[in-house]
């Protein structure tokens, strides 16, 4: 959310009241594993920056068939005494974004007014707190921190923390992207195996977004997300539930769904389950595999508002 755009001034912040509650989050939670999830995931924006989230993740924790509940964020609000709380409330991992070790160009590409420091101590106390395997994200754009692939491999070797390569994505309609600042999944790695020799890994399981490689004496793990070059729409398992309640169905859905209506309108258990499950069985999504159509001009949602 660019401050030019989204500063104090601009008005199109929603009000609370359109924003879902715990309860209502934890009642969709509870409909989407019955319909088979297991897994969940709290994104943003940047997650904690609601208020009392460890209440949330208290109430999503024992869902029964809950098999892993993660928290992807910035860092800028991760302190020792926040990761031991979610730690507390049931939270089992956190992923943390960091997509440069050096401070100007990490803010560059994130426009934050937090140094590179304060990323690092979110990542120390998520490990101190037990959330771990810590994964660390990191978006590789070319010309801008491309360079810097093969140092933060080598200051979390060893650390047990995994990091994960992503390809520059055309998400939302704001970030000037062009194809020509991709670097490919099999660039990132031949970078890599330059360094170190590597091994490829198996996928821990079906739908898996990054394709997994280690260093071959153990000391690091590392995936590859390669959503442009290399498009898994076909085996993509991941629905997106928006703050304001809306069921999107890809991270570049033109549209999204609306359970608020159905939550605070009334509706049973039964009827917003069977609304869920039949826009899971009739999506079509596969942007990433027509990016380069016509279809790749259409205005997107904003990442900002469905996270990652």
């Amino acid at each position: 959310m660019p401050k030019e755009i989204f500063g104090p001034a601009w008005d199109g912040y929603l009000p609370r009241a359109a924003l879902l509650t715990f309860e209502e989050i934890a009642r969709v939670a509870r409909l989407f594993v019955r319909e088979g999830a297991e897994k969940i995931r709290l994104t943003g924006g940047e997650p904690l920056l609601r208020r009392d989230l460890e209440r949330l993740v208290a109430m999503l924790a024992p869902i029964p068939g809950v098999q892993d509940l993660a928290l992807t964020t910035n860092g800028s609000l991760l302190t020792r005494e926040k990761a031991r709380a979610l730690r507390d409330a049931g939270l089992t991992r956190v992923t943390v974004s960091l997509d440069s070790l050096d401070d100007a160009t990490f803010r560059r590409m994130n426009d934050v007014d937090f140094p590179v420091a304060t990323v690092l101590e979110a990542i120390d106390a998520a490990a101190e707190a037990g959330l771990t395997p810590v994964k660390i994200d990191v978006v590789v754009q070319r010309g801008v921190n491309d360079s810097g692939i093969v140092d933060l491999l080598r200051r979390f070797r060893g650390s047990g923390h995994i990091l994960r390569f992503i390809e520059y994505m055309d998400v939302g309609n704001t970030n000037g992207w062009r194809v020509e600042d991709v670097v490919g999944g099999r660039e990132i790695i031949e970078t890599i195996a330059r360094e170190w020799p590597i091994e490829p890994l198996q996928a821990n399981y079906f739908g898996e977004v990054a394709e997994r490689w280690r260093l071959t004496d153990g000391s690091a793990e590392f995936g590859v997300i390669t959503s442009v070059t290399q498009p898994f729409c076909g085996s993509c398992t991941r629905a997106r539930l928006s703050a304001d309640g809306k069921l999107y169905l890809c991270l570049f859905a033109a549209g999204g769904h609306d359970l608020r209506d159905l939550l605070r309108g009334g509706a049973d258990d039964e009827t917003i389950a069977g609304v869920i499950a039949a826009h899971w069985r009739t999506r079509e999504d596969r942007y990433s595999e027509i990016r380069f159509e016509n279809e790749a001009t259409l205005r997107k949602v904003e990442m900002s508002h469905i996270g990652g």
